[in-house]
């Protein structure tokens, strides 16, 4: 397959990287609104090109898109690039409305295209065990569930936006935290096969005074910095999810953190570490979890990265991963997002080559995102309780493909 890649910030040499080496990956070309951006990524990677625009990408021979851009562009040009007949692959969110997100689902139901979302909680670790242990019955009856996304704006995200947003990059900044839910909520559905029906939201305005969460200066009219939902569950359960901005956190270590609660198990995950526990003991689980650091030679992509974020764009494999399935040439190669970019480079490819839907196909990236959506509507209206949309299951998932 030839992938197109259109946005080529910080986050896509990542998977630029991952699909060179990837044998059923045969070309790769770039395409950014700054030419110069995309020149660089041409040359820093040896790939085979630049396209002028978004649109001269759709009008190629390309069998797949790749959206890396901006989170609240997103929608339209998955939209745009459906209807182009491209298959996608999008970083998060899916979009920022459900109308958007409804109108993506539609086209894949029309199209028989395939789209998949780059959600990379759903190959962390503590996800990745706990789903094995629901499916396997060990925790009885989940009934409670907890996913945090705890990003301090201090850690590295101030440089992301400056870098991304130019001299207004304040306007942007102010991106609402229940907009970009998929670290956390994807986590929780993601090893829980249920789906959220209704939410409760408060939302904390920001005190800070930088002119960032500044409603006169957002272009998303937000000062929230740190907003906490209470989910309803389709199967009776409940969902806890705080998405935090202003927070007195490092960000190296679990910055996404999960908790399952069951009537015959429970796991907890800290920033710390982990446990896993029944009524008569509870054994510390937190080595399974942890991924190895590659040495720093050999993420020479990250070069100009801020610090804060190096954590995130690099990492290693944990001992609750699987890496067997994976392709024998991304041994060894960088990997980020505790060990989740090579499963999720790997999906997108073997969705589109054996004509499958993926692990997070367009209805599992709706159950994902559209509860954030959902949240902030009703962080707007005081914590209303407000339900959430659903597109229903999608088609089952061969995941004996995806091995």
């Amino acid at each position: 397959m030839k992938i197109g890649v259109i946005g080529t910030g910080q986050f896509a040499g990542s998977f630029i990287r991952l699909w060179q080496l990837h044998p059923d990956v045969t070309s790769i070309v770039v395409t950014d609104l700054l030419p110069e951006r995309a020149e660089e990524t041409n040359t820093k990677f040896g790939i085979d090109g630049t396209v002028p625009s978004a649109e001269d990408m759709l009008a190629s021979d390309v069998d797949a898109v790749a959206v890396m851009t901006q989170r609240w562009t997103h929608g339209e040009l998955v939209i745009n690039a459906l209807k182009a007949g491209k298959h996608v692959y999008s970083a998060v969110p899916m979009a920022v409305s459900a109308e958007e997100i409804a109108e993506i689902i539609k086209l894949v139901e029309q199209t028989g295209l395939i789209y998949m979302m780059g959600e990379t909680s759903y190959y962390n670790p503590a996800v990745v065990w706990a789903r094995d242990k629901i499916a396997a019955g060990e925790f009885g009856r989940v009934f409670y569930g907890e996913g945090d996304y705890v990003h301090d704006m201090d850690n590295g995200f101030y440089s992301a936006y400056q870098f991304s947003g130019g001299e207004n990059w304040k306007a942007t900044a102010s991106y609402p935290p229940m907009l970009y839910p998929t670290h956390a909520v994807g986590g929780v559905l993601g090893a829980w096969p249920t789906y959220a029906t209704s939410v409760s939201c408060i939302g904390i305005v920001d005190d800070r005074g930088d002119g960032v969460f500044d409603r006169e200066v957002s272009m998303f009219d937000n000062d929230y910095s740190n907003m906490s939902a209470l989910f309803h569950l389709a199967d009776g359960g409940v969902m806890r999810t705080n998405e935090f901005r202003r927070v007195g956190h490092p960000g190296r270590v679990h910055e996404s953190r999960f908790r399952f609660y069951g009537t015959e198990g429970v796991m907890e995950q800290t920033s710390t570490g982990a446990s896993w526990s029944d009524r008569k003991e509870i054994e510390d689980i937190s080595e399974l979890f942890y991924t190895r650091e590659y040495q720093a030679e050999r993420h020479a992509d990250l070069a100009g990265l801020d610090p804060e974020l190096l954590h995130s764009f690099s990492s290693g494999m944990a001992k609750a991963h699987d890496r067997s399935r994976l392709p024998k040439e991304f041994e060894g190669a960088p990997n980020g997002h505790e060990g989740s970019h090579h499963f999720l480079a790997d999906d997108f490819v073997k969705a589109v080559t054996k004509k499958t839907q993926p692990p997070i196909n367009a209805w599992v990236a709706a159950r994902f995102t559209l509860p954030g959506v959902a949240a902030f509507a009703s962080a707007r209206q005081d914590g209303a309780r407000i339900e959430v949309p659903d597109h229903g299951p999608g088609p089952d998932v061969d995941l004996a493909a995806f091995r």
